[in-house]
């Protein structure tokens, strides 16, 4: 039932995003009197599916992976095979990223051609229990293709995003006389796919939040042991606020969508995660996770700076992770 409200609430974002793009695309043409934006929708599908097939590649390299053997990692290689099997998928290739910052992260254009990473610091902070609790929140990722989800959505804040630059400079460049009110018309179509634009990159976050949750109750469901994940996702956020690698984590900005926790939020977070761990031993166990989830609240600031990021807040996680107990 839980698996289902947020399956809804996924297709609700799809709905709403297209109806945006078909709204703001129409109100164009009508305006106009030409079918000129459906250029502007073919642009943004061609750089969009150029992503999504060069994409990997670009994470391999900005991610500094390396491929690795059964014989080089047998127990991570174990590990995945035994969560791909539970989750009724291929095993995806296993690669070890040399980002010095603790994470892990899935990508790829399907089932068949997906990639789990781990970073090497990941491996040497978490437990089995919570290594398997991020590993079945990535297999998961894959499970829902999310990544294949997330780069189709995309497509429609891109498409306003061209649509405003266009008329924007045609705005600017429109002259005087007749063309002066063509390019104050231009500035109005432009003012309109820009708030198309903002509105549809909050429902794209808000999506993406939502495949995040959507990946914890996968882990959960998987595993058995939503506590691993939670004492995982709080062992990440602990390492990602301490590392000594804050130039490396701007440079990582554009990928933090990829990973199982925001980097770039994590001092923030970390204050809130502490409290769960009421004997402060570095970890959250059952009993600590329920308490926890049943006192913690957010404040408004906390709510209104998640509206903005790609990944719920921690604290909303693990009161759903509790859920599961």
């Amino acid at each position: 039932m839980r698996n289902a409200w947020l399956l809804a609430r996924m297709w609700l974002c799809v709905l709403l995003l297209f109806a945006l793009i078909y709204g703001v695309l129409s109100l164009i043409a009508v305006l106009t009197g030409a079918g000129t934006p459906i250029v502007f929708a073919v642009l943004a599908a061609v750089v969009v599916a150029a992503q999504f097939f060069i994409g990997p590649k670009i994470v391999e390299a900005t991610m500094h992976i390396r491929y690795v053997s059964e014989s080089e990692y047998p127990e991570l290689h174990q590990i995945v095979s035994d969560l791909a099997m539970r989750a009724g998928i291929p095993k995806p290739k296993v690669g070890i990223s040399e980002i010095p910052v603790p994470n892990a992260f899935a990508f790829g254009t399907s089932k068949r051609n997906a990639r789990v990473c781990v970073t090497r610091k990941l491996l040497q902070m978490l437990d089995r229990d919570e290594l398997e609790g991020v590993l079945a929140h990535e297999i998961s990722h894959i499970k829902h293709r999310d990544v294949a989800v997330i780069t189709a959505l995309s497509v429609i804040p891109m498409i306003c995003y061209f649509i405003y630059i266009s008329f924007f400079w045609s705005g600017i460049f429109g002259g005087g006389g007749e063309r002066r009110e063509n390019g104050a018309f231009a500035f109005a179509i432009a003012a309109i796919a820009f708030i198309a634009y903002f509105i549809s990159n909050l429902i794209l976050l808000y999506a993406s939040r939502i495949r995040e949750f959507y990946a914890d109750a996968g882990s959960a469901e998987i595993t058995r042991k939503p506590q691993a994940l939670a004492s995982a996702l709080y062992k990440i956020i602990y390492g990602n606020a301490t590392a000594r690698a804050e130039q490396f984590k701007k440079e990582l900005g554009s990928m933090r969508a990829f990973f199982a926790a925001d980097p770039m939020s994590a001092r923030r977070d970390l204050s809130d995660l502490r409290q769960a761990d009421f004997d402060r031993n570095g970890r959250i166990d059952a009993y600590e996770l329920q308490e926890f989830a049943a006192r913690a609240k957010l404040s408004f600031s906390e709510r209104l700076l998640e509206i903005f990021s790609t990944h719920p807040h921690p604290v909303n996680r693990l009161k759903r992770l509790a859920e599961y107990i």
